[in-house]
């Protein structure tokens, strides 16, 4: 069975992998096999905003593109939040326009982010990657139906043990982002602290992978 790695920046073309590799407009390469494609918070251009999204247009509606994002909101961000917001709203309607999942990277703006939610009546799955905060955050998350996904945090922080362990099975993905450590690696630590086989992970988050990106 095969691994599933939600949120990557590199390719490693691993036949037991299956990787959605992180994608910018300006820096598309259409050679990966499954993407997911966004603007990123941290780097909006103003000058270059409208062709972004152009390109955007253009890959969300090709089926490599499984995804959008990663875009989201970010208070460290040089770019003025409402801007943020602003091309945040495009971006999950055009996902909502051509039912494709959202990859969300959000810096402290989840209030923001699930009021944007409900505002806009998203009903395409939203996926917060990197998820690392605590169990009353990660509880209104899911109340609210965000899917939380796991990684490099997992990894380096024990206390995320139970905030993990207590995330609903139907409702988290597994990543790398940018860490040195493989998807094997992950999925090894998150079986453990589920207390079960790395193949009824592998299980879970191909159940995971079907409701969220083929159940069309």
């Amino acid at each position: 069975m095969q691994y599933f790695n939600l949120h990557t920046h590199v390719y490693t073309s691993q036949e037991d992998i299956v990787e959605l590799v992180n994608q910018y407009p300006q820096e598309f390469d259409a050679t990966l096999p499954n993407y997911s494609i966004g603007i990123h918070p941290l780097f909006i251009n103003l000058d270059r905003l409208e062709s972004d999204f152009e390109i955007l247009e253009q890959k969300a509606a090709l089926p490599e593109c499984l995804a959008i994002g990663e875009c989201g909101l970010d208070k460290r961000s040089e770019t003025a939040f409402e801007i943020q917001l602003d091309v945040l709203e495009k971006q999950l309607l055009l996902a909502e326009k051509h039912q494709k999942p959202v990859v969300i990277h959000c810096v402290h703006a989840f209030q923001e982010l699930v009021e944007l939610k409900n505002k806009l009546n998203i009903t395409t799955p939203i996926l917060i990657h990197g998820f690392s905060k605590k169990e009353q955050l990660a509880k209104q998350l899911l109340d609210n139906g965000f899917y939380l996904s796991f990684g490099k945090n997992l990894l380096k922080n024990p206390e995320l043990e139970t905030v993990f362990t207590n995330t609903p099975n139907d409702f988290f993905f597994l990543e790398t982002d940018m860490i040195e450590e493989g998807i094997h690696e992950v999925y090894a630590l998150a079986a453990k602290y589920k207390k079960i086989t790395v193949t009824e992970l592998q299980q879970i988050i191909s159940n995971n992978f079907n409701t969220v990106f083929t159940n069309k």
